[in-house]
């Protein structure tokens, strides 16, 4: 990002705006909500900003701005609609130390004022670095469409008595606190006044202080394809309250930055045929944490019950009575099946699907390959890059079709994606000449639906055609 969200605190401060006209307006609307001392320096002041400095809200000069006249000033805005003019004020206020926004002129602004939402004291600031104000304002109508109005009183009252929670002990006890007040308690209060969400909130205390430590929990949790948008609501939820994130390589970083904040955020590496942590290090990992009281989100690819080592990981939690969870999350197939247009089943084709991974050989070559080889079966091949000249050897052998379709997709989902459609018989050079280096799912049996298809530019082709996502943007 060019422009880093802060909120800068105006309180008692100055800021000084040049101007009169219908920017200088736009600005001010903005600015006496604020507690800043405000200074407007027009010759030829609107109406509005007369009245306003009649009323004692602003201070009016009714002059051209001079050397000095931003002194100490935190803030200043070149609002003359004039390029000329407000590039000399905006001189005049950088030599004096301010902060200089230039209304319309991104370029030469070292700030930029955001949509604001505003339920005082909770202020939402929505900015897009001055790419699509149209887009700011639109986000601005729906939150404040969805954000009730109570939410400020909720919010002041609750400030008042945030030196009294501070009685709970730091991190979780005072984040539950907040969080049964502000989503609970407190909106069912608000009804009666102002002294029966403050009576509520003397009786919340009391009961949070007789409360026990929260013991620690495990939620495996399915982070879904890489697409954000697929996380499923649960996945949303408890990620926001994790003390401890535990996570795979695999896992996108739009996913990643759902997370609280504050939480530990613990890279547990494991790649395929590549460097990783050890199983039995994560196990200990998990626990370990979980063991303190902290509520552990064990963030795993895809679905965590599909090829996840997901019962390892529960194991070592039950040998030391850790409370755990599962919360299900979209497997790379179902993603991947969706983003060709196919399904996984079909009637008169296949009643059943496998699937199977590349990854862990170990038996692998006692898989019932006969059958699989038959015309119309289906098989969803997890990590299979790797493994897909064997996979194909054990097929042929097997009796199976050399045209049979094949489809990769690596990155389902996501904006990197990539499809490569192909046939059992020229598999493993198309997977060469793709060059594929990220997550990539096989669909033996399967070709791109020809609607998919032309959607996404996919051109057909048995070697090796291969068709980024983003040209179909």
């Amino acid at each position: 990002m060019d422009h880093f969200p802060i909120f800068l605190r105006v309180e008692g401060r100055r800021i000084v705006l040049s101007g009169g006209g219908e920017a200088a307006l736009a600005k001010l609307r903005l600015l006496l909500k604020s507690t800043g001392h405000i200074t407007v320096f027009s010759a030829t002041p609107a109406d509005e900003i007369v009245t306003w400095a009649r009323e004692g809200k602003l201070r009016l000069e009714r002059r051209a701005m001079a050397p000095g006249d931003t002194l100490c000033a935190a803030l200043f805005y070149a609002a003359d609609e004039d390029d000329a003019e407000d590039a000399r004020t905006a001189a005049i206020a950088r030599a004096d130390g301010a902060l200089v926004n230039v209304v319309d002129n991104l370029e030469d602004s070292a700030f930029i004022t955001p949509a604001i939402v505003d339920r005082d004291p909770v202020t939402i600031a929505i900015g897009t670095e001055g790419a699509a104000p149209v887009l700011a304002r639109a986000i601005k109508a729906d939150l404040e469409a969805r954000l009730p109005a109570a939410l400020g009183p909720l919010a002041r009252i609750g400030k008042t008595f945030r030196k009294a929670a501070n009685a709970l002990p730091f991190g979780r006890a005072r984040r539950d606190f907040w969080r049964e007040y502000y989503f609970d308690t407190g909106p069912a209060d608000i009804a009666g006044g102002e002294d029966r969400v403050r009576a509520g909130l003397d009786a919340l205390l009391a009961g949070h202080l007789q409360r026990r430590a929260r013991d620690g929990h495990i939620h495996f949790v399915g982070a879904g394809p890489g697409d954000p948008d697929l996380l499923t609501m649960k996945a949303r939820r408890v990620l926001d309250e994790a003390d401890v994130v535990v996570y795979d390589r695999l896992i996108s970083k739009p996913v990643l930055e759902l997370a609280r904040r504050e939480a530990v955020m613990i890279d547990a590496g494991k790649e395929g045929f590549g460097p990783s942590m050890k199983q039995e290090d994560i196990n200990a990992l998990i626990v370990e944490h979980a063991a303190t009281g902290a509520q552990v989100v064990r963030l795993k690819s895809g679905d965590a019950t599909v090829f996840g080592r997901l019962d390892e990981e529960i194991d070592a939690a039950d040998a030391e009575g850790i409370a755990w969870s599962i919360v299900p999350g979209i497997t790379s197939a179902s993603a991947a099946v969706a983003e060709i247009g196919q399904s996984l089943t079909k009637r008169g084709r296949n009643s059943s699907v496998r699937f199977l991974t590349g990854h862990d050989m170990k038996g692998f070559a006692d898989h019932d390959w006969a059958t699989l080889a038959r015309p119309g079966e289906v098989a969803a091949i997890y990590m299979g890059k790797k493994s897909a000249r064997f996979i194909q050897g054990r097929l042929i052998m097997h009796g199976a079709d050399r045209h049979t379709p094949v489809t990769v997709i690596e990155n389902a989902s996501r904006p990197e994606q990539r499809i490569l459609e192909t046939t059992l018989d020229a598999l493993p050079a198309a997977l060469a000449s793709a060059d594929m280096s990220g997550p990539a799912l096989t669909f033996y049996g399967l070709a791109p639906r020809a609607a998919a298809a032309a959607q996404r530019h996919v051109t057909n082709s048995y070697a090796s055609t291969i068709t980024p996502i983003q040209e179909a943007l």
